[in-house]
């Protein structure tokens, strides 16, 4: 890899991907200026209950959430894995791999961290890479530090001048992000109502396709239907 590239991860569920999880990813690059951001499905998530939808489904949804999408890209490195998808282990192998821990930037929604001493391996998981904290609805990432102040003195504002920082940072970003959550949409699809604006109209497709979340599919058709990403159908 580039020595001097800076690489956004946007780890998550994607259960479905979603507008919300792609805003964020684009909030963090432009802050940053980040040379790319990769979105990593989780295999198994430490703080969710088991996913819906297979792995090999919710992979294809990223990969078609992000193509066309300049500096964005779909990695398997976390389902890939075996076990619980913990974000310390993602990012050890991310430095097997070449990364520098002042390479890695790991975007975050600012509910998600604000919770972050519940996290394994907390709070050396924070001396592996930098944060990027992003704002979402109801929580806006500038107010972390009232909320965290033990953190307080390693966040800073995001911008690209700070990016450059030679140690391990959390830096907040405020964006208005929209208020999009992967439970409502599963909610929607059940349901037969419309997902526009909520994902891409390609993930969309896809889910009405397979059917993903309809109750035929939690009643075990999930499984047949993933089989098709790989046989003729």
């Amino acid at each position: 890899m580039i020595a001097a590239a800076r690489i956004g991860i946007l780890g998550g569920t994607f259960d479905p991907v979603h507008a919300g999880h792609l805003e964020a990813g684009h909030a963090a690059r432009r802050a940053l200026a980040l040379s790319r951001v990769l979105l990593l499905p989780s295999r198994i998530p430490p703080h969710r209950v088991n996913p819906t939808a297979s792995p090999y489904h919710r992979f294809a949804m990223a990969a078609m959430a992000v193509q066309g999408l300049e500096g964005f890209e779909v990695s398997d490195l976390e389902l890939a894995a075996s076990g619980t998808s913990y974000t310390s282990e993602t990012l050890e192998r991310l430095h097997g791999a070449g990364l520098d821990r002042t390479q890695i930037f790991f975007i975050a929604g600012a509910d998600a961290f604000a919770d972050i001493e519940t996290w394994y391996r907390f709070p050396a998981v924070l001396d592996l890479a930098h944060f990027v904290i992003v704002s979402r609805s109801g929580q806006e990432a500038s107010g972390l530090p009232a909320r965290l102040p033990a953190l307080a003195a390693r966040m800073r504002p995001g911008t690209p001048d700070a990016a450059a920082a030679s140690k391990p940072t959390i830096f907040l970003v405020d964006w208005n992000t929209p208020a999009v959550s992967s439970t409502e949409i599963r909610r929607r699809a059940r349901a037969g109502e419309a997902l526009s604006g909520l994902v891409p109209a390609t993930v969309e497709r896809h889910i009405r396709q397979h059917r993903l979340y309809s109750s035929a599919a939690a009643g075990g058709r999930a499984t047949a239907a993933a089989d098709h990403l790989h046989g003729d159908n």
